[in-house]
């Protein structure tokens, strides 16, 4: 079994999906591995990733309203607000969506259905430059 670990960086404009399909697609093939798994990691804390519907982008849209409704910002039980009111419903929403997935992978490519794409789910309002992970172990 081989390991290949690569990292990219992702400039977001706010809160919002970024998908980075294409960019976990290039690290896989410089891997040069043909079938393992392939596992992204997002180094923060008020960002996540997710697996969502890519063909129709009012899918995310929608999941946008349901975490501004399931985690208002100026709640006024948060107390770690020193970033702002966006900083703990930030971190709130990361925990509930996840900071890694794991994507198999055979002949060198990704095993996403056919509506499905990884994305960046920046939770807060400032734009920022998010760190991702990739790490292909396999064959």
């Amino acid at each position: 079994m081989s390991v290949h670990t690569d990292q990219f960086e992702v400039r977001t404009r706010g809160k919002g999906t970024y998908e980075i399909s294409e960019s976990i697609r290039r690290a896989l093939r410089a891997s040069g591995l043909r079938e393992g798994t392939v596992t992204v990691f997002v180094r923060h804390t008020s960002c996540s990733l997710v697996i969502m519907e890519n063909a129709d982008a009012s899918a995310r849209t929608d999941l946008h309203a349901y975490y501004e409704r399931l985690v208002p910002e100026e709640a006024p039980y948060f107390v770690h607000t020193c970033e702002g009111p966006d900083d703990m419903p930030s971190h709130i929403r990361m925990t509930l969506t996840g900071c890694s997935e794991v994507i198999p992978f055979v002949e060198g490519r990704l095993l996403l259905g056919t509506w499905q794409g990884v994305y960046l789910f920046e939770h807060r309002r400032a734009p920022h430059s998010r760190e991702i992970v990739v790490t292909v172990m396999g064959e």
